[in-house]
């Protein structure tokens, strides 16, 4: 039986990255895959991007309000695996059919998301998925202080900040940025800025 597989990590931890090899290593075995990403991320508008400078157009640009199977032919038998980035942004709903077609239909999904947002809280794909997951990894990445980092820290114009919506990926007006911390690193920032709020 297929599994649904999670890999979470802080920003810059090389899940995209990761997602393009496992696709590139399904293709060159002559395998196919669906490359999925939620509609709400807008960065490399319908491309996976890595920092590193690799990308590649994804299959499927994922709607809020849409149902995988309106937008992947699972009929296909030739599909061998589903591969989405950028999963914490996938509704419950969403990752409840991604588990279902693993079980069902016997086809292999790998999620590659954030654990939490920039206040530390969760995304809605990421809860639903540390809950059903069958396979949950953490990428690891590492703070400016050479701890491991945990966390996400949302700059504008290179302040740190501790307010606003959830999801910015690019607001257009402000030099919106992130950077993963360690806890310590980000707990320090956190205190620092509200002590000087007040």
């Amino acid at each position: 039986m297929s599994k649904l597989y999670f890999r979470y990590g802080a920003m810059n931890c090389g899940k995209s990255t990761h997602l393009l090899q496992v696709a590139h290593n399904y293709e060159e075995n002559g395998l196919k895959v669906c490359v999925i990403k939620p509609s709400i991320d807008t960065k490399g508008d319908n491309n996976v991007v890595s920092r590193l400078g690799c990308e590649r157009e994804v299959n499927v640009l994922l709607q809020k309000d849409e149902k995988v199977c309106q937008k992947v032919n699972l009929e296909d038998d030739a599909l061998a695996c589903i591969l989405v980035d950028e999963a914490q942004f996938l509704t419950k709903e969403q990752v409840d059919e991604l588990y279902e077609i693993t079980k069902f239909l016997d086809i292999p999904v790998i999620c590659y998301g954030l654990r939490c947002d920039f206040t530390m809280q969760g995304f809605p794909g990421s809860k639903r998925l540390l809950e059903l997951a069958d396979s949950i990894e953490e990428m690891k990445t590492i703070c400016h202080c050479g701890r491991k980092a945990t966390q996400n820290m949302r700059l504008i114009a290179g302040v740190p900040t501790f307010d606003g919506d959830q999801v910015v990926i690019d607001n257009g007006k402000d030099d919106v940025t992130y950077q993963a911390v360690c806890g310590k690193c980000y707990m320090l920032t956190y205190k620092k800025a509200k002590y000087n709020k007040s």
